[in-house]
């Protein structure tokens, strides 16, 4: 049998009404999903949003039956379900307002990583796009980084078959449950992502392809990773979805720019045109903008010693003893810190002109 916590995680994301906001919202004031579940209806309809309707929506839920056949396909096929609050969920995906309660994944990428990027564009790409595509990632190689992208045809397939090829770990994001591939065409790549990268998806098994599972798709590309790159989209499409999520997260998004009569350009010219998107030519232009380029050295924090530091601002500041430039999610990741705490040890550091804000939301030590 399950674990009842297993159990019910997988059941809070079936209950009707509740989706992945509001169930995070119980979070906060539960201590597990199997205590949401055995709180009295009184309990459960103070929790703001929930009211009686969801309260009664929980108390009723009673498919148990469809999430034990889930954990079984699950053990049956080796897939890790990534709750929330689980260290191994992706952290920079856990910081978006709207990110999955549970997420299903195959593989053996870590998916918190200290460098991702997600690489999307054009089903229908040009040989622009797929020389462009394949340069890009050949160069990212120094920098040791995660590539993500969503599985589909044109960018999407290119990006993870240049990642194989450059032995660079690649995750494909799905739209669909993970006892399906789609398109079909992409079983044999999928295979191969399974020994370097993985598959992810936050959806059950039977699910289908359907046409309103992308932008959900679309929303862990833009979440999971530290920038969006777009090479090749049409004014219309997936890809300017993805941009727009990336943009709504406060993430870096990137576009190669493209012949001004290029429809399958159009998009890419318009997120720069529009300032939604940095324009590079390369990944050194990416690398560049987003601080990695830096070497690592040993930076002395002399001024450190002159003024008092809270422990979450000596946590920060020691990470930049061997770096001496670092993400906002690195700082993040690496401190071990909440958000919040982050927020406000970086604002008080920069108050003190011990920390300095560099474009792309990257910090240097003074």
């Amino acid at each position: 049998m399950p674990t009842q916590e297993l159990l019910y995680q997988i059941a809070l994301t079936q209950v009707p009404n509740i989706g992945d906001v509001l169930a995070k919202e119980l979070l906060q004031n539960f201590e597990n999903a199997t205590a949401i579940f055995k709180a009295p209806l009184r309990h459960l309809e103070k929790i703001e949003g929930i009211g009686t309707i969801r309260g009664r929506s929980i108390k009723n839920f009673h498919d148990f039956k469809r999430v034990e056949k889930e954990i079984r396909f699950l053990e049956k096929y080796r897939i890790s379900p990534l709750f929330y609050t689980s260290e191994k969920y992706p952290a920079r995906l856990r910081n978006c307002y709207d990110s999955p309660v549970m997420l299903y994944y195959k593989g053996n990428a870590d998916l918190n990583q200290a460098r991702i990027i997600g690489l999307i564009g054009t089903r229908g790409n040009t040989p622009y796009g797929r020389e462009t595509t394949e340069q890009l990632v050949a160069a990212l190689v120094p920098h040791q980084v995660l590539i993500v992208s969503g599985l589909a045809y044109g960018i999407d397939i290119l990006s993870h078959k240049a990642a194989l090829k450059n032995q660079l770990p690649t995750v494909g994001v799905l739209a669909h449950g993970l006892d399906r591939i789609y398109p079909a065409a992409h079983k044999s790549i999928a295979a191969q992502m399974l020994e370097n990268g993985g598959l992810l998806t936050d959806f059950m098994s039977a699910t289908n392809p359907d046409k309103q599972n992308f932008p959900r798709r679309n929303r862990i590309v833009a979440g999971m990773t530290d920038a969006t790159i777009v090479i090749e989209s049409g004014i219309k499409g997936g890809s300017l979805i993805t941009a727009a999520i990336a943009n709504s997260y406060n993430r870096d998004v990137f576009a190669i720019p493209g012949r001004v009569n290029d429809t399958r350009s159009a998009g890419c010219n318009s997120l720069i045109k529009s300032n939604k998107a940095a324009l590079i030519t390369g990944a050194a232009d990416m690398a560049e903008m987003m601080g990695w380029e830096q070497k690592e050295i040993t930076v002395p924090l002399q001024k450190e010693l002159f003024i008092p530091l809270t422990e979450e601002e000596k946590a920060v500041t020691a990470l930049f003893r061997k770096k001496e430039v670092l993400h906002i999610d690195e700082i993040r990741l690496q401190s071990k810190l909440s958000g919040s705490q982050v927020a406000a040890a970086v604002l008080n550091l920069e108050l003190q002109s011990l920390l300095k804000s560099l474009p792309g939301k990257m910090y240097r030590m003074i």
